[in-house]
């Protein structure tokens, strides 16, 4: 989803940091304004974090659990979509009902397109502090640009992460705004993965009772954003985090991560390991289809730790989300029954996404909002 960023006071004033004051909303202020992002400040050689970024005692507290992750690569699924349809269809729904998270191999995205986008996403952000910089934008407004934190002025301490973003499928307004050290890979990326897409929609359709087509019918797969996240090295990884932990706000989010590691699923209050895979895509369940599906499926809460390693971590993720705004969106009519109601509100996707980035990254609380009182899980 297109990022566009608020800042209120209600998380930034001043706050005590080892026992003294400090004027947080003016250290953000010269963060932001400095459009380095957290590169340029591993760049300048910092050997300690700066207090906007270490996290409070009861997330530190959280945070230190990550300890007891468990680390078995087969409590994630990872599911061959070459196998028989009916039988890729029950492991998907199986995934997305329990975890909201699973991996895809024999996909139809070629992986020597996977390998070269890396290599064109970390070429972006290795370039020089003054070339990014340029690009660097917190409104959001032009279908490029870098910034680090969505939600830096809104969270209770900035991640460890910087950010490039892209609209996806507007034509040459869309080519024309990408650098050219990543066009191409860009370019091929979309349409490959808005294939995929498509295909993922229609086996969770089909999953959740519903036509193959259902999804597609509601324009699930016509709004796609694409974002590069770059984790730099972190000096003091048990004080800050990469990513905080939140669900994705749209229908279906797909990633590529490379072999660092450091992404982590919420199950059953416990943070489970998701162990990269070269090759495979990563697939994950946004809190409007855990809406359209009526609980059917579940939202996957996730989050990236510190990247504690030198070689920089670099994910690539594109949110598919409901193309037509001014639609209202809520559980599928085929799906409530006397004997399993609504669950949630409806919605227009404008007040969703004005909901979704005038606050933090946090849990699943958006999707809790709009879930009707008594309907608890």
């Amino acid at each position: 989803m297109t990022a566009t960023t608020t800042t209120t006071t209600s998380s930034i004033d001043a706050s005590p940091v080892g026992g003294a004051t400090y004027d947080r909303y003016k250290e953000l202020k010269e963060f932001d304004d400095s459009k380095i992002g957290v590169k340029g400040l591993v760049d300048a050689g910092i050997t300690s974090i700066p207090r906007i970024f270490r996290l409070p005692p009861e997330s530190l507290t959280d945070l230190n659990l990550s300890g007891d992750a468990e680390t078995d690569p087969d409590l994630i699924p990872v599911i061959d979509l070459s196998g028989p349809r009916q039988s890729v269809i029950v492991q998907i729904r199986s995934a997305a009902s329990t975890f909201g998270f699973f991996q895809v191999v024999n996909h139809s995205v070629p992986v020597t397109l996977l390998d070269r986008l890396f290599v064109a996403v970390k070429a972006v952000h290795r370039q020089p502090t003054g070339v990014e910089s340029q690009y660097y934008e917190r409104e959001m407004r032009s279908p490029f640009h870098f910034f680090s934190n969505v939600d830096l002025f809104l969270s209770k301490a900035a991640s460890w992460r910087d950010t490039m973003q892209i609209r996806l499928g507007v034509g040459d307004a869309m080519a024309n705004a990408i650098p050219e050290i990543c066009r191409d890979e860009v370019i091929e990326w979309d349409r490959e993965v808005k294939k995929l897409g498509e295909q993922l929609l229609e086996l969770l359709s089909e999953g959740m009772g519903a036509s193959a087509q259902r999804l597609k019918e509601l324009s699930c797969a016509q709004g796609r954003v694409m974002v590069g996240h770059y984790y730099p090295h972190c000096p003091q990884p048990d004080q800050t985090i990469g990513l905080a932990s939140h669900t994705d706000p749209g229908v279906l989010t797909v990633l590529l991560q490379d072999l660092v590691g450091g992404l982590q699923v919420k199950h059953e209050a416990k943070w489970l390991d998701v162990k990269p895979v070269h090759g495979a895509l990563v697939i994950n369940i946004g809190d409007i289809l855990q809406i359209i599906s009526n609980d059917e499926y579940k939202s996957g809460e996730h989050r990236v730790l510190a990247n504690p390693f030198q070689e920089p971590r670099v994910s690539i993720a594109v949110f598919l989300n409901p193309g037509i705004r001014g639609n209202l969106y809520g559980p599928l009519p085929e799906l409530v029954s006397p004997e399993k109601p609504g669950l949630f509100r409806h919605f227009t996707l404008d007040d969703f996404l004005r909901r979704f980035f005038t606050k933090e990254l946090d849990g699943k609380s958006l999707i809790n909002y709009y879930r009707i009182e008594g309907h608890s899980l």
